[in-house]
């Protein structure tokens, strides 16, 4: 008999950094889903990535206290932001886009980065080829301020 599903929940976690402290554990805990366990899975999943990369994940929940979780592709502000060479800034330690897109440029990136991006998160757009993830990946580059080139 299939498990009955209580819900989903939505998080942004770095890989490799989910622990029990706020925002992990409170989400997690007011649900009643094991939080150490959890954590241990997900940082076990998201070792061979890039550290400080944040990797949306969905996580659904059973009556039983038990979960399943799904990890999606890191958002294309974090591939663009890479691309352009971005350097952290502020006291999050995160690269910036430009304070005015559209007027200030913050950076650069190849119409060949552009389609390599694409790719990479073809799984989680809503894109049915290349060419419509490429004009998805393109927009998020506009509204960071992020120049494409070539």
């Amino acid at each position: 008999m299939a498990k009955k599903v209580i819900g989903q929940l939505k998080l942004q976690i770095k890989a490799g950094g989910a622990n029990p402290s706020p925002p992990v554990g409170p989400a997690l805990g007011q649900r009643g889903i094991n939080i150490m366990e959890f954590c241990k899975a997900f940082n076990a999943k998201t070792q061979e990535m890039e550290k400080d990369m944040p990797v949306p994940c969905v996580i659904t929940y059973y009556a039983d206290k038990s979960f399943t979780f799904e990890l999606k592709t890191a958002p294309a502000s974090f591939y663009l932001k890479k691309a352009a060479g971005l350097k952290p800034v502020g006291k999050r330690n995160r690269p910036k886009g430009s304070e005015k897109p559209g007027r200030e440029v913050a950076g650069t990136v190849t119409v060949a980065q552009v389609r390599e991006i694409a790719e990479a998160k073809m799984k989680d757009l809503s894109a049915n080829d290349v060419e419509a993830a490429m004009q998805i990946i393109l927009g998020s580059a506009r509204s960071i301020g992020i120049e494409v080139k070539g």
